[in-house]
């Protein structure tokens, strides 16, 4: 970590008395690494690491970092006096979450972000030779990757997929919505060297992190983004809604809905690994808008207790004077088209989702 970045400009961001952080280890692996790397070589105050102790049962909790699991560093952010940084990672240390005062960066924008900063930072500053996302992921690093004139990959969920463009020299970053981001340091997700990525951005540019968000969004536009999960479905009933989604894709494509949202593209998802020639079938429906917008409707996590059914929303905005409107309200109309194409209630029986992210 120390040859990939300015560890001098991290180390002062930290021990200044006008930057706080807060980092949740979730009583898992990263904890003893955490406290070694922030607080006793990088300076950071006594106490910025939470639930540092790796526990066997995690503490009772699910060491997942989402805006759900990790609620105590999310009330922290977003509570009064509260801290300028905050990220937290998982039960393996690969995943992590970045959130700045009274703010959440979603993993979409964080891959973009890091992508388009990627020249700040010592370890990349000869620059990034592609980037991949996952197909679920937002296609806000591809607008990076058009801009910075690199090759950018949508590849199934997996790492393994990440690994083989890796090992080929092709990406240099990669990243999925369900909070994993990497790079061509390791073959596999990191998530101490995301925490350490974002902070040496902001030592470089002085920003906070809503700010450094905002100005990304200014550059290249939002891409407001959330996944719905419907979890614990009767596999029977999820994979007639999936085998219902296959049936009709061929049937929308060019038609309209709330007079905005033409059908460009929409598809089952299948992948030819560029490297060693492979084929992953049915990796998702697609349903891509000649706006920009996207819709994804994935089955996932499937176990003892019935399948998740996954819906990726996805709208692009560049009017700078809504890029910074809620998500859930822009993508509403998004959110009724896929009830009206995948008739969700009718299959699922369930009226919401079990989880909003």
């Amino acid at each position: 970590m120390q040859k990939i970045f300015d560890f001098e400009k991290i180390r002062t961001l930290l021990t200044s008395s006008n930057f706080r952080i807060s980092i949740d280890s979730l009583s898992a692996v990263t904890g003893p690494y955490a406290r070694a790397l922030f607080e006793n070589y990088l300076g950071a105050p006594k106490g910025s690491i939470q639930n540092a102790i790796p526990l066997e049962d995690f503490g009772g909790k699910h060491p997942d970092p989402n805006l759900i699991n990790a609620s105590n560093l999310v009330n922290n952010l977003f509570g009064p006096n509260s801290p300028d940084f905050g990220a937290a990672s998982d039960g393996d240390g690969d995943r992590n979450m970045i959130l700045g005062r009274n703010f959440f960066v979603t993993p979409s924008d964080s891959l973009a972000i890091i992508t388009a900063n990627a020249h700040l930072i010592p370890g990349y500053v000869n620059g990034v030779q592609g980037v991949a996302r996952s197909m679920p992921t937002s296609k806000a690093v591809d607008r990076v990757a058009k801009k910075l004139g690199i090759e950018c990959y949508e590849t199934p969920t997996g790492w393994k997929f990440f690994n083989n463009l890796l090992n080929a020299n092709k990406v240099t970053l990669c990243g999925e919505e369900s909070f994993g981001t990497g790079s061509n340091h390791i073959r596999e997700k990191d998530g101490l060297w995301a925490i350490l990525f974002w902070l040496n951005i902001i030592s470089v540019t002085g920003q906070s992190v809503k700010d450094i968000v905002y100005k990304h969004w200014e550059e290249y536009g939002r891409n407001f983004y959330s996944r719905h999960d419907y979890e614990e479905i009767e596999f029977n009933k999820a994979n007639d809604c999936m085998n219902h989604l296959r049936n009709t894709i061929n049937k929308i494509k060019d038609q309209t809905f709330f007079n905005q949202y033409k059908v460009s593209h929409a598809d089952d998802f299948n992948y030819i690994d560029p490297i060693d020639k492979s084929i992953s079938n049915k990796q998702g429906i697609r349903i891509s808008f000649s706006n920009g917008s996207r819709i994804i409707f994935r089955l996932s996590g499937t176990g003892t207790k019935g399948a998740t059914l996954r819906i990726y929303l996805e709208s692009y905005q560049s009017d700078n004077n809504k890029i910074k409107l809620n998500a859930q309200h822009i993508l509403s109309p998004l959110i009724q088209i896929a009830e009206e194409i995948a008739h969700i209630k009718s299959f699922t029986g369930r009226d919401k989702p079990t989880i909003i992210t």
